[in-house]
């Protein structure tokens, strides 16, 4: 008879996976209280998970002096939902509602879609799990207290501005170029201000704003408001601006009375207050209103109302030198022209291009799109997904520096109590601030350096863009559209025969003209 051994079985080691955490920060001002809780939202987040075996920490996301009416200028807000669209994370915390949005519509949508993700949100302060389904209704109700609450503010303080402005006592917190503020009122910039004469003079010698942009980036002059050069409409900008003329209008941009607020011209909706002489002119009227006639019979020449210039403006680009093209007209043709080759026709040999042609190209181009884009740009995405959940991987090494960040933040708002209770004098704080602001910007640097490291850039989510736009398209079309280009187009190099688009995602496809 055959022997039989048993054989135990082996216990396999139980694997858990701990729900993969992120924290949201966010304060709404710059002001020294303020940034204290921001600091503490962020220590709070990084020990809170320390020993939990259930729970980690993969990221903090931290706006600071950002409004939460919109999401447009929440960076970190959209780095957290580009996160959680790319699959690094399971739950989020939230401090409250009102940290998270104060615009109803805009929490709702975020939430739905986070759900539709597997990810579910909670608020701390109300108590609200979106793990719950129950709560959708509690978050519209505090969510729109939020929104009531933000939108009074908002309210209260253009009431304020609007009241300034109309008695005159409005100061703006931006000096233009050639200006700096001193005790709240513009004075004339004595180096700057002679740039200012520069251009109006260069402007009604003859030399157009492409020329004159060039000029100044050639001779290394200083752009406007930390820019990286001189471009047309900046040039543009100092030549229509009444500020250097001595008078200030006000209300010349808006924003709408409901969240998310947008920012509109003014074109009569709103009344505008011109202040007469409100600080030293850098320019004669006589120059200024002579520089406003000549822009305008310019602007009668190369364009009209039927046209859009903007369509196309700093988008194509020469292959030859690298200069972006102009709009011109030429017998009641328009075109576009290298401007290297348009000023110096000896420095490039390019050749000017009919729009039609562009706009041609350009339908062409999304016809081959529509047809092809299966085969084309979904397995492209599909390679770019696989790609990036392949390089993911959970980084202590950004909350520590977020730990840091904190902690720097803290020891900030210490050194503040100390000096204005008398416990350090002016010279010893001023070093100890210095020495603070130098590790903070260093622990920045080193956020940013990683963050870049563990993320890719916006490819997948751009291609995502490029997919959506391309599909809306539901047969192939016959005439140039002008949103579909402005949002799938980043750039069009000229070539030889051909034109090459680079779209969004970086993906280029050639045209042939």
């Amino acid at each position: 008879m055959a022997n039989v051994t048993y054989i135990a079985p082996v216990k396999a080691e139980s694997t858990i996976h701990k729900i993969r955490c992120a924290a949201y920060c966010r304060v709404s001002s710059s002001s020294e209280d303020q940034l204290h809780s921001y600091a503490a939202q962020v220590k709070f987040y990084s020990e809170k998970f320390i020993g939990s075996e259930t729970e980690e920490l993969v990221d903090i996301y931290a706006d600071e002096g950002i409004s939460g009416t919109g999401t447009a200028k929440r960076t970190e807000f959209q780095r957290l939902i580009r996160d959680c669209k790319r699959g690094k994370i399971d739950r989020i915390y939230a401090k409250s509602l009102s940290r998270f949005a104060r615009n109803t519509k805009d929490c709702l949508n975020t939430v739905r879609l986070l759900r539709e993700l597997g990810i579910s949100i909670y608020f701390e302060k109300e108590n609200i799990d979106t793990a719950k389904t129950s709560d959708e209704l509690m978050i519209t109700v505090m969510g729109g207290l939020a929104q009531e609450e933000s939108t009074s503010i908002s309210q209260n303080m253009r009431w304020s501005v609007r009241k300034r402005m109309e008695n005159g006592t409005y100061e703006s917190s931006v000096a233009p170029y050639g200006y700096i503020k001193k005790n709240g009122k513009l004075v004339v910039d004595p180096s700057k201000s002679k740039i200012v004469k520069k251009i109006y003079e260069w402007y009604l010698s003859g030399i157009g704003l492409s020329q004159i942009a060039i000029e100044l980036n050639e001779n290394g002059i200083p752009p406007i408001r930390q820019a990286k050069k001189w471009y047309i409409f900046n040039i543009e900008y100092i030549l229509k601006n009444e500020k250097y003329i001595g008078n200030s209008l006000l209300q010349k941009t808006y924003y709408t009375d409901t969240v998310p607020y947008k920012k509109i011209k003014n074109n009569g909706e709103r009344d505008k207050y011109l202040i007469i002489d409100s600080h030293e002119a850098i320019i004669t009227k006589d120059d200024f209103n002579k520089v406003q006639k000549l822009l305008s019979e310019r602007e009668n020449k190369y364009y009209n109302k039927n046209c859009n210039k903007a369509a196309f403006r700093s988008v194509i680009k020469c292959s030859i030198c690298g200069t972006i093209y102009k709009r011109k007209r030429n017998n009641g043709i328009y075109y576009w022209s290298c401007t290297n080759h348009d000023n110096h026709a000896d420095n490039c040999k390019s050749k000017p291009i009919p729009e039609e042609t562009i706009k041609q190209a350009f339908v062409s181009m999304c016809n081959k799109l529509i047809q092809h884009y299966r085969e084309i740009l979904l397995p492209l995405r599909r390679s770019l997904q696989e790609l990036n959940m392949r390089r993911f991987s959970g980084n202590t090494k950004i909350i520590d520096i977020h730990k840091n960040i904190a902690d720097i933040k803290e020891q900030r708002h210490v050194l503040s109590r100390l000096r204005k209770k008398g416990f350090m004098d002016e010279k010893k704080y001023n070093e100890k601030l210095t020495e603070l602001e130098s590790q903070l910007a260093r622990q920045e640097r080193e956020l940013k350096k990683t963050a870049k490291a563990d993320n890719e850039d916006d490819t997948l989510e751009q291609l995502d863009i490029l997919i959506d736009s391309i599909e809306k398209q539901d047969n192939i079309t016959t005439e140039f559209d002008e949103e579909l280009f402005g949002i799938i187009v980043e750039r069009i190099i000229v070539r030889d025969k051909s034109l090459e688009f680079i779209l969004i995602s970086g993906l280029s496809l050639k045209e042939n003209i």
